[in-house]
C-alpha cells in the first residue's frame, strides 16, 4: 500500500528495507517483526494491515506534521 500511494502522489517516498541486509536499520527501528512500517519516524506498524488502518495511520502522521491538508487528495 505504501508503494502504490508513493507512486499516486509526489508527497508519499516509500523504501523497503531487508533487515537481515541491514542490521543497523533494524537496530535503529527495533524491528521485532515483519512487515514493520514506519512513518515519519514518529507511527509503527507491526505486521500485515487492513487498507483501512494503514491509511487511517498515513493520515494521523501528515496531520501530527503539521500538514493542513492531511485528508484532501495529494495528486
Amino acid at each position: 500500500m505504501a508503494h502504490q500511494m508513493a507512486v499516486e502522489s509526489e508527497r508519499v517516498t516509500a523504501d523497503v528495507i531487508d533487515a537481515n541486509e541491514f542490521p543497523e536499520l533494524s537496530d535503529q527501528y527495533q524491528v521485532s517483526g515483519v512487515p514493520k512500517i514506519v512513518i515519519n519516524d514518529e507511527f509503527e506498524l507491526i505486521g500485515a494491515q487492513r487498507e483501512t488502518h494503514f491509511t487511517q495511520a498515513v493520515v494521523a502522521a501528515a496531520k501530527s506534521s503539521g500538514s493542513t491538508d492531511a485528508t484532501k487528495d495529494p495528486r
